[in-house]
């Protein structure tokens, strides 16, 4: 199968994709700081670049994009149909990834939220996950995960 755009066409489209203040993690930011939750952003003093760095309740939070991190069931975790291996071995490598700075965190001692970015798509969601996770930093649970394997586009 062919792609529907030229290699440069595709290539600017992809270098627009951005790795952080995304309008997920923008709209986690927001409804989180309204409750009251002061947080550091993106610091490489702590192992994987966090999102969302809570050091009072030793906690971190990652807003995963649903394609490029895997989102097990979810819809938006396609796989294009052009070069599959490439994009198998970069999926691959990207969760192998995932999976070692969780790993390592935990050893580190924090406590790890991943959000995915379906959770995050309309206000009502934000507001329903941004409840969860405020939950979530209250407690001494350790990990949580937020997603929704049943989103719908709208």
């Amino acid at each position: 199968m062919t792609d529907i755009v030229d290699q440069q066409t595709r290539s600017r489209m992809m270098s627009g994709i951005r790795g952080k203040n995304t309008r997920p993690e923008l709209a986690l930011r927001r409804a989180l700081h309204a409750r009251g939750f002061r947080f550091r952003l993106h610091s490489g003093k702590v192992h994987g670049r966090p999102d969302l760095i809570l050091p009072k309740h030793r906690a971190v939070v990652f807003v995963h994009g649903c394609f490029w991190h895997r989102h097990e069931g979810c819809r938006y975790a396609t796989a294009p149909a052009t070069r599959p291996e490439f994009w198998l071995a970069k999926f691959d490598a990207n969760v192998a990834r995932d999976s070692a700075v969780r790993k390592r965190l935990l050893e580190d001692g924090w406590r790890m939220a991943t959000v995915w970015e379906c959770t995050l798509r309309k206000p009502e969601q934000v507001e329903a996950s941004t409840e969860t996770l405020s939950i979530w930093l209250r407690s001494e649970e350790l990990q949580i995960e937020i997603g929704d394997n049943n989103a719908r586009q709208s």
